[in-house]
């Protein structure tokens, strides 16, 4: 696990992020085909695409995505991915999207999703249904997140797979319909799918650890209302993804992918505070309930992550504290009504 003290600039990030582990290499190496990476221009679309050609290096990996950015798409060829601009919503630019055996499915909306809800729900459903016909005969690996989830008691553990859907707010509720699509058309067409709920990916430029170092450097109150989360570094993230194809099936599978324990904000805001020299502020009081995940399925396949949340707190909050490049996507963890 590289330190703190390699990451000099962004460069340093994607390479850290992309690292595969010697399992997703194995797997990779004996699965068939070529893989596409569908919504590649987002926040873990690029590391997990680079990901995929390290340790695939004599496969075609594709990086789709309307490519808003071009320095994304200039960094995705650099390293050997072949980029295809697609408007996923013109179902006539279909035609364009690459053949291959292998799809790992990033494209949906977050941020803003309460600015334009008809537009949310287009991306988060009407996308996948036309994503999951198309690629009927390739094997599947599905972003969604544990926001499917109903709140549960902050010191249960969080909900296993098996545990119903509740979500709360048409975000949530368009992500349930995500999944929806995905396992009507796996099971019509028999399609292997694997569906990854996953709570919350960390890395120095967004996260929650970003969000409360920004809180604390700019004096601002830290709500404890959501008073426990679970974080996980976006490297092991990315591996768990990749090799969580291997469990693909129809019905399809599905797996918290998240970090191990039930982190409360409270400590881990006075940790943060500690690394900055400086006092968090909070309000509120904790609730008895929180947004969390169970991912002892996801340890007992693949294991535990390989960065522990000491070393995520150390990397992240020297990021932070040096003033250098954030994403300024809030990751919006402490909203409990759903209007994101």
């Amino acid at each position: 696990m590289a330190d703190s003290k390699t990451i000099q600039n962004i460069d340093d990030i994607e390479d850290m992020l992309s690292e595969p582990s010697e399992p997703a290499r194995e797997i990779l190496a004996a699965i068939q085909g070529n893989i596409v990476v569908l919504g590649a221009g987002g926040k873990m679309g690029p590391t997990l695409a680079m990901m995929l050609k390290k340790a695939a290096p004599q496969r075609y990996i594709y990086a789709v995505s309307r490519f808003s950015d071009n320095a994304v798409q200039r960094k995705l060829e650099q390293a050997g991915i072949t980029t295809v601009a697609v408007d996923l919503l013109d179902e006539t630019q279909y035609c364009s999207l690459p053949n291959v055996e292998n799809l790992f499915y990033l494209a949906g909306m977050k941020f803003g999703a309460g600015g334009d809800l008809p537009l949310t729900w287009a991306q988060n459903c009407h996308i996948p249904a036309l994503v999951a016909r198309h690629y009927k005969n390739s094997r599947i690996v599905v972003f969604s997140t544990g926001n499917v989830y109903p709140f549960v008691d902050i010191n249960s553990g969080g909900p296993t797979e098996d545990t119903p859907p509740e979500p709360v707010g048409e975000y949530a509720q368009s992500c349930l319909g995500r999944e929806r699509m995905f396992q009507y058309f796996s099971e019509i067409h028999d399609t292997p799918v694997t569906i990854v709920r996953l709570n919350y990916a960390n890395e120095p430029r967004y996260g929650i650890i970003v969000d409360l170092a920004l809180r604390i450097l700019n004096d601002q109150p830290i709500d404890l209302t959501m008073g426990a989360v679970n974080l996980i570094w976006q490297r092991d993230a990315n591996d768990y993804i990749i090799r969580s194809i291997t469990i693909a099936k129809s019905p399809p599978a599905i797996l918290n992918v998240a970090g191990p324990e039930t982190i409360s904000i409270r400590a881990l805001a006075e940790q943060i505070g500690k690394s900055l020299g400086k006092e968090p502020k909070f309000v509120s009081q904790e609730s008895s309930s929180a947004l969390l995940s169970d991912a002892s399925r996801c340890i007992d396949l693949f294991g535990r992550p390989q960065t522990t949340l000491d070393q995520m707190v150390s990397m992240i909050v020297e990021w932070v504290k040096s003033g250098k490049e954030v994403l300024n996507k809030p990751t919006k963890y402490d909203v409990r009504n759903g209007k994101f």
